[in-house]
């Protein structure tokens, strides 16, 4: 294990039998501790959340090892192992463009995600419809949304993430088990005088920017179905 983040753990783990959230970010320096704990979970090495006590007497998690005999060892060692191949394929497939903002990305900022959470699904198959293409941002929002979902800390069901937008934003039900839609929206270039006219309209109506698209958006439908 060479990586930095999840060698503490592990190493941490070996010297006192568990470490806390609040360790993971007061003495490692870690503010997003599920993720260091993520980390070390992509790596086949089982961990245990349970709770304990911080030093503010608020709960906290805490990990520690888990069955031995549910660790799962693979030639990909997690994320490390996704190849320049498997973004090529990918890339072939769907295009330069992050699966969830849907724009163009230079390949170089484009990340290799599983589609379905490796805490869920483990190490799939190394096709290239298992996993997805994100940019940096995408991949920290899908990332955060995830470890707060039900499923990724206690249900572990697959079928739920399959129909997840974060899995599959083209064709899905729900959003972390959460009955929402969203739409993601990107002005850039020669676009961007527009959505400096809209923001500038919403201002002056004294609304949220997102607001006021939802409104343009009922009223144009409304419209559309009136003509009809």
């Amino acid at each position: 294990m060479t990586a930095k983040r999840p060698k503490a753990v592990i190493n941490h783990i070996l010297q006192h039998g568990f470490v806390t959230t609040e360790e993971l970010k007061n003495v490692y320096g870690y503010n997003h501790p599920p993720r260091a704990a993520r980390d070390v979970r992509e790596r086949g090495i089982p961990l245990d959340t349970f709770w304990v006590t911080g030093s503010d007497g608020r709960r906290i998690a805490a990990y520690r090892f888990g069955d031995v005999n549910k660790a799962r060892f693979s030639r990909f060692s997690g994320r490390t192992g996704l190849s320049k191949q498997l973004k090529d394929e990918l890339i072939k497939s769907y295009g330069c463009k992050c699966f969830i903002y849907l724009e163009q990305v230079d390949k170089r900022e484009l990340q290799i995600d599983h589609r379905i959470p490796f805490e869920i699904d483990g190490e799939p198959e190394l096709s290239s419809e298992r996993f997805m293409l994100l940019c940096g941002s995408a991949n920290r929002a899908k990332s955060w949304s995830c470890e707060h979902c039900e499923n990724w800390k206690s249900i572990k069901d697959k079928s739920i993430c399959l129909s997840c937008y974060w899995a599959y934003p083209e064709n899905y039900t729900h959003i972390a088990m959460r009955q929402v839609r969203r739409i993601d929206l990107m002005w850039q270039e020669e676009e961007i005088n527009i959505y400096e006219n809209l923001k500038q309209q919403a201002v002056e109506l004294n609304k949220e920017i997102p607001e006021f698209i939802k409104e343009i958006i009922e009223r144009g439908i409304t419209q559309n179905n009136e003509n009809r």
